[in-house]
């Protein structure tokens, strides 16, 4: 267990330093930078490098942006297989609905306890 969420730490640590270097080290932006990591959790997925990865170090690999990509495509493949090409359309959907969804809550409870605005 302790193995574990070792390499969950180090694995999804790994990541998000590579998007800090990113935001450091050169001009991209943030939203840039964000949509290139769900981007490559979908292409490295596509071409199965990212499910050992997943298999290996569980949440950290899929708690970071890459990992929602991951998820994306995920729910395509098996959306495709199940209802043909109409899952292209809704698979990745049904995969990340209850991430999308905790996300939106979340944010309008934030909203409503503390005062959002500009500094």
């Amino acid at each position: 267990m302790l193995m574990k969420c070792l390499w969950a730490f180090l694995v999804g640590g790994t990541l998000c330093l590579i998007g800090q270097v990113l935001i450091d080290f050169t001009k991209l932006t943030p939203a840039r930078i964000l949509t290139a990591f769900v981007v490559s959790g979908v292409a490295l997925s596509a071409v199965g490098l990212y499910r050992p990865l997943v298999e290996f170090a569980g949440a950290g690999a899929t708690v970071p942006l890459t990992g929602f990509g991951y998820s994306l495509c995920e729910g395509v493949k098996k959306a495709v297989d199940e209802y043909g090409l109409i899952g292209a359309l809704t698979g990745g959907l049904g995969a990340t609905s209850a991430g999308i969804a905790a996300a939106v809550c979340s944010g309008i409870i934030m909203s409503l306890i503390f005062k959002p605005g500009d500094k």
